[in-house]
C-alpha cells in the first residue's frame, strides 16, 4: 500500500523538473518493465499489482530498493496514463556515456518536440545497432513518459546524451563526415555515397535543422520526393530517420 506521500511523490514525476531534481525517471507497463529488468539500469521502486508481483517474483529479487505491492486504484493515482498497466518502476537515472563516433554511425537530434517522434527513433537506433543519440538541449527529455513508451524498451540500449549541438559538432574534425537532412539543395540519399562512419543530424518536424547548424553540415542529403503532383507533406522526424538510417546500412 502506498501512503500519500509517496503517491504525491511518484506522481510528481510526470513533470522534467521534480524528475531532474530527485534524479529518477518513471517506467510503465509489463513490456517496458521486462525490458528495465534485463538492463543494468538501477531500480529505486517497484509498484505492482499482486498477479505481477507473484509471477515475477523471482526476476524481482535484488532488483530494487524497494517493491510495494498496489491496488489498481493506487496504480492509476500514480499513472501517467488512462489504462495503467500492472507495474510501474522509479529508475534512477543513469550517467550519459561518453559518445564514441569514430567508425559508427551516431544520430544527431535538433529540436525533436515531439516525444513519440524521440521514442521512436530511439527505437529505429536500437533497430539499426546504432549506439549513440546526440540532442541538441532543447530537445525533448528523453525520460517523457510518452517517449519511454514509444521506445517500447529500446531506451535501455541505446545512449542518448544532450549536447549543445552546434558545440559538439565544431570541436569534430574539419574533415569528419556530418549529414544534414535537407529538403531543398540535399543531395538524393539513394544517389549519395555514404560512409560507414559519420553524424546523421534529423531537424525539428516543423522547422527542419536550425539555420546555426545548416552550415556545419559538409553532407547535405534529402529523401526525393516522388509524389507525381509534388504535394505530399514533408516526412516526420522518425519516419525519416527509418528511411535515412536503413539507407546506410543496406550499403555499409
Amino acid at each position: 500500500m502506498l501512503s500519500k506521500a509517496q503517491i504525491k511523490r511518484i506522481s510528481s514525476y510526470k513533470e522534467s523538473k521534480y524528475r531532474n531534481q530527485d534524479k529518477v525517471f518513471v517506467v510503465e507497463g509489463v513490456k517496458v518493465v521486462n525490458e528495465l529488468l534485463n538492463s543494468s539500469y538501477e531500480i529505486e521502486t517497484i509498484c505492482a499489482l499482486k498477479q505481477w508481483l507473484d509471477d515475477n517474483s523471482k526476476r524481482i529479487n535484488n532488483k530494487a530498493n524497494n517493491i510495494i505491492e498496489v491496488n489498481e486504484d493506487e496504480l492509476k493515482k500514480i499513472s501517467s496514463f488512462s489504462t495503467p498497466n500492472q507495474v510501474l518502476a522509479v529508475v534512477k537515472t543513469p550517467l550519459p556515456r561518453e559518445v564514441v563516433s569514430k567508425d559508427k554511425l551516431v544520430i544527431a537530434l535538433d529540436q525533436i518536440n515531439d516525444p513519440g517522434n524521440l521514442g521512436t527513433i530511439i527505437r529505429i537506433a536500437h533497430w539499426f545497432g546504432i549506439e549513440d543519440i546526440i540532442c541538441s538541449e532543447n530537445t525533448v527529455d528523453q525520460y517523457n513518459p510518452k517517449t519511454i513508451q514509444s521506445t517500447m524498451g529500446s531506451l535501455f540500449r541505446v545512449n542518448v546524451s544532450y549536447h549543445n549541438l552546434k558545440s559538439y559538432l565544431q570541436n569534430l574534425p574539419e574533415d569528419y563526415p556530418i549529414y544534414g537532412t535537407i529538403v531543398e539543395n540535399g543531395e538524393n540519399i539513394y544517389e549519395k555515397q555514404v560512409q560507414k562512419q559519420g553524424i546523421i543530424i534529423i531537424g525539428s518536424e516543423s522547422h527542419g535543422i536550425s539555420d546555426e547548424i545548416i552550415p556545419l553540415i559538409n553532407n547535405p542529403i534529402t529523401i526525393p520526393n516522388f509524389s507525381i503532383n509534388q504535394r505530399a507533406e514533408s516526412l516526420n522526424a522518425s519516419i525519416a530517420t527509418g528511411i535515412i538510417v536503413s539507407e546506410f546500412k543496406r550499403r555499409g
